[in-house]
């Protein structure tokens, strides 16, 4: 079992956790000035890189935060796991 290191809880099982998408999208800063193809690529559009990536996930049965996390989605080890509004790691 994969375990994911909380910023708050500390390690705890991925099933005590919910991904929640790829991690720092810029939202548009008006959203009602995008026209439909902007807006359609900014809700659907992700990357899926082989590799390291940054991702956004919730501790859905722990404290209930989201929180960033980087993870290599070929070994599936992450890296590092850090706070919301924090810039991710090198």
């Amino acid at each position: 079992m994969l375990l994911i290191p909380c910023p708050w809880c500390g390690p705890r099982p991925e099933n005590e956790f919910r991904y929640g998408g790829q991690a720092h999208l810029p939202r548009p800063a008006d959203p009602s000035a995008v026209d439909d193809e902007a807006w359609a690529a900014y809700l659907y559009l992700r990357d899926n890189p082989r590799g390291r990536h940054t991702e956004r996930w919730r501790h859905l049965h722990g404290c209930g935060r989201f929180f960033n996390c980087v993870r290599d989605t070929v070994t599936d080890r992450i890296a590092a796991t850090y706070k919301l509004g924090e810039p991710p790691p090198r």
